[in-house]
């Protein structure tokens, strides 16, 4: 990006008196930083959708939002073709920021003073995203929405609808009642992350607790073995003997 090229900026922010201060401290900042306030939005799914279809350099992020927080989204946010630098804005968590310096993630604490607002946008400047796995560390509860990108824009599925994930060759199929998805996970990072929402049933597959309605027994192929039945979806899934106890476990057997 040339010097003369403003600094394309996007405000993600639930509360509108947050995003009036930053639209006015921005301006300050625009007196000896060329940059142009794109776009606002007021929840991580609003700004995703934005995203989709206007280019950012940066997008100044809150932490703290209802349904999906500022982590959340930054994560997601890596799906966009050319994801932006992401300069969060907290008003709590302590260890967070300590440990956004670790990981070179800028920050703004809450009340913003101007001067420190110029600090992060030159860190921008040139567009830096953050680093998928610093993202994850900072993460505190598991992801409300697993995210695919699709014709160039973010598509989020709620892990709530998700019935089971399964890993085939270098991808991720996520399977819900609707339908099925393809993306780019590590299988067992995200059983450490739903580990009270999935069950293994296999080396390559996850099942949602919540969808499991029953087990019955196959011969197929000659050798007796599970199936896990399941809500949603007509498949049923082959249990590994090595994980069936779950069988036992879940009851339903």
């Amino acid at each position: 990006m040339s010097d003369e090229q403003p600094l394309r900026i996007v405000i993600v922010d639930d509360e509108a008196p947050a995003r009036s201060r930053m639209r006015d401290l921005l301006a300050d900042c625009g007196r000896e930083i060329p940059l142009a306030v794109t776009g606002e939005a007021a929840s991580g799914r609003a700004a995703l959708e934005l995203l989709a279809d206007r280019y950012a350099d940066v997008v100044i992020l809150d932490i703290r939002m209802p349904e999906m927080d500022g982590i959340e989204v930054a994560q997601h946010l890596q799906r966009l073709d050319e994801p932006p630098s992401v300069i969060f804005a907290t008003a709590y968590d302590a260890y967070a920021i300590r440990a956004f310096e670790v990981h070179a993630v800028d920050y703004l604490l809450k009340p913003i003073r101007l001067a420190r607002l110029k600090e992060a946008l030159a860190r921008a400047h040139p567009r830096r995203p953050p680093q998928p796995e610093a993202l994850r560390r900072l993460q505190r509860a598991p992801r409300a929405f697993l995210s695919v990108p699709e014709r160039g824009k973010v598509h989020l599925i709620p892990i709530d609808d998700v019935v089971y994930l399964k890993a085939e060759l270098k991808y991720l199929t996520v399977r819900t009642p609707a339908r099925e998805y393809l993306m780019e996970e590590s299988l067992t990072r995200l059983e450490q992350e739903y580990a009270e929402r999935f069950v293994r049933v296999h080396r390559n597959c996850l099942v949602a607790r919540a969808a499991v309605r029953g087990f019955e027994r196959s011969s197929e192929g000659g050798e007796a073995h599970w199936l896990v039945l399941l809500a949603g979806v007509d498949e049923r899934l082959a249990v590994s003997r090595r994980q069936q106890h779950i069988v036992r476990e879940l009851g339903k057997g």
